[in-house]
């Protein structure tokens, strides 16, 4: 028989039976809950499932996997319901021309619950996503187990953070909440790598406000308990807020760009416009500041950052210290910086968490740590000591001590005591550590020192005025002597003292001579642990 589709263009053959039957399936199936309950998700004012794996990858990009699978069981009347693709929606595609794997759960399709075939199909695609060295993004709106398959729905979780865990620091994984995340759902999220939420619409807790108010009698609402800003703010669980389902995937793929496919690769290069040498004379305006005076840390950023761009991560959890992607001649860095603004920049619990992680995700993943250093100290209080800040400092001391990628450090203003060797400092590996030259470098602050070390002689003034001028100048000799940054590079603790103008200049000549660096024993995998 001769097959000929050009002969006879004006008659075009019938589809045969078998590829009819294909394409009916395929139209079932990618049909959701059906136009009722898709309805109700626009009036939700969420997208679907689909529409959303549309925003999110590249045009045209996406092929989709198991989408004829369905549930096989048959108790309480699930035999009897169409359950197209068992409520997810997976496959692969490109993210900015990149590979990426994806799963979207389907809240149209019996409230995107979690089964046992729904669990191996995000299993299945994650599996795809180890072997083949790619990012893993999953987009969840579920409302959780699935009654009606009892431990079956718990043992399919179970298999899902096992994956979570063992694709931990090899790939990339990025969990976007859509909806709502509840119960034993929320642990998969929190083993991924960034976590992204959008004002409104998504939620997250383990009991939801009805379990809470009945066992503890507390009143709170759904945003209340478990909304974005509870978790951006102030549990940390969550990394990037938005405002809208197109601006959350517009971050996602902002994201994406500053990642590594994988653990045995670098992030993306780019084409840099922004010349390496542009110098920053604002920051010599560093060196006319009163140490105590607060100012935002992402104007340093900004000023020496490819392009002024700057990605920052959890912005408004633990703000005294900032964390974040910028390029510094074309090649992806990871900043690490205290933030006078807020808490004049000390280390305090939240604050060694956050940093500690994005360390340990950077080390992961090959990408350079800048830090910025404006420490006065870790922040005192009784409730710091009793919430465990001993323990949970030691986390920032662990994450730099085992990082291995390029560590460039630069104190611009303050550096004391143990906050000073916590903040990568050269004893701590650091690669390439400079001042500038208004730097004070010291076991405490001079006006705290000198109130130790000349005690006597203060207490002996006979009037205020006579104290005050003494502390002054005890001050003055005390800061010139021990806390100078001169000091510190006549014993190789700071390898340069740098022009504030030629900051930009000296970190990006330095990741430029650390690209190639190896360090033995770098090559094994390192989990991205939760802290």
């Amino acid at each position: 028989m001769e097959l000929n589709p050009t002969k006879n263009p004006k008659s075009p053959r019938p589809p045969a039976a078998s590829v009819r039957r294909l394409r009916e399936a395929m139209e079932k199936a990618s049909a959701g809950g059906g136009k009722p309950r898709l309805d109700a998700q626009k009036a939700r004012g969420k997208f679907t499932a689909r529409e959303r794996i549309h925003y999110l990858l590249d045009e045209g990009s996406f092929q989709e996997l198991d989408l004829l699978v369905g549930t096989r069981a048959a108790d309480f009347g699930l035999k009897d319901k169409e359950i197209p693709g068992d409520g997810v929606i997976t496959g692969f595609g490109q993210v900015g021309g990149r590979e990426v794997c994806v799963y979207a759960q389907d809240f149209t399709v019996l409230g995107g619950s979690l089964g046992m075939a729904h669990a191996q199909k995000i299993c299945k695609i994650m599996d795809l996503a180890y072997e083949n060295r790619v990012p893993v993004i999953g987009l969840l709106d579920s409302g959780g187990a699935r009654i009606q398959e009892g431990v079956d729905s718990l043992d399919g979780y179970a298999e899902i953070f096992y994956r979570n865990v063992k694709c931990s620091g090899v790939i990339p994984q990025i969990s976007v909440i859509l909806g709502p995340c509840a119960g034993g759902a929320v642990y998969s999220p929190a083993l991924t790598d960034f976590v992204f939420m959008v004002d409104g619409i998504s939620h997250m807790f383990v009991t939801g406000p009805d379990v809470v108010r009945a066992a503890t009698g507390e009143e709170v609402s759904f945003d209340g308990l478990g909304g974005s800003e509870a978790h951006a703010g102030k549990s940390g669980v969550c990394h990037f807020v938005a405002k809208s389902e197109p601006d959350c995937f517009r971050q996602v793929r902002e994201l994406v760009s500053y990642l590594p496919q994988s653990r045995w690769e670098k992030p993306p290069r780019v084409a840099n416009p922004d010349p390496i040498r542009r110098s920053v004379p604002l920051l010599e305006k560093m060196c006319d500041l009163d140490p105590r005076r607060p100012y935002r840390i992402h104007h340093i950023i900004w000023q020496i950052a490819d392009e002024h761009k700057f990605f920052e991560v959890q912005s408004i959890y633990a703000k005294n210290i900032v964390t974040g992607f910028c390029r510094m001649g074309g090649e992806v860095v990871g900043v690490v910086a205290n933030n006078p603004a807020h808490l004049a920049g000390a280390l305090d619990i939240n604050a060694s968490d956050k940093a500690a992680r994005f360390i340990r995700m950077l080390n992961a993943f090959n990408i350079p740590v800048l830090t910025l250093v404006d420490v006065p100290g870790y922040w005192p209080g009784v409730q710091q000591e009793h919430g465990g800040i001993i323990r949970h400092g030691a986390k920032i001391l662990h994450a730099y001590a085992e990082a291995t990628v390029p560590k460039i450090t630069v104190i611009l203003r303050k550096a004391y005591g143990g906050a000073y060797i916590a903040m990568s400092s050269k004893h701590m590996r650091g690669d390439f550590n400079f001042a500038l030259p208004c730097a004070e470098i010291a076991v405490m602050g001079p006006a705290g020192a000198i109130e130790i070390l000349y005690s006597r002689e203060l207490k002996a003034c006979k009037t205020d005025e006579e104290r005050a001028a003494l502390r002054a100048k005890l001050t003055a000799e005390y800061a010139a002597k021990f806390a100078s940054p001169y000091q510190t590079a006549s014993t190789g603790s700071i390898d340069e003292v740098i022009e504030p103008s030629q900051l930009r200049h000296k970190v990006a000549r330095a990741l430029r001579f650390l690209k190639e660096k190896r360090v033995a024993g770098s090559h094994e995998n390192r989990g991205n642990i939760p802290l």
